[in-house]
């Protein structure tokens, strides 16, 4: 079964999960030829190692906090804060407690990466 990603003009719930954090995983909401926004889901401990990608991103804490590190610099982002990267700055990601963030990615086109 296809994964559904929002289509044009539609409503895509990004509130906060709440108790059902825990047994949510992580999910694109859209995808287009130059944007993909998805919801990552990070436990308390959980890592996402130092790693880059292609486009501008923004990530915004919707529950919970993550330690954030990028540019040698390691900061804690909590609900209501976002934080923005140029494409290809190398960042890594923690969970200090559950929480979920909502990352945008533009994607450059194929000539321009």
């Amino acid at each position: 079964m296809a994964l559904h990603h929002a289509v044009p003009g539609e409503i895509v719930d990004i509130r906060p999960l709440g108790d059902k954090l825990a047994s949510t995983v992580t999910a694109t909401l859209l995808k287009s030829e130059h944007l993909q926004v998805f919801r990552l889901i990070l436990p308390e401990g959980k890592e996402f190692r130092e790693h880059t990608v292609p486009g501008e991103i923004t990530v915004q804490c919707l529950e919970g906090i993550i330690e954030f590190s990028a540019g040698g610099k390691t900061q804690q982002l909590a609900a209501g804060e976002l934080l923005y990267l140029d494409g290809g700055d190398p960042h890594a990601l923690k969970g200090i407690e559950d929480a979920s963030v909502l990352v945008t990615i533009f994607l450059k086109p194929k000539a321009e990466r």
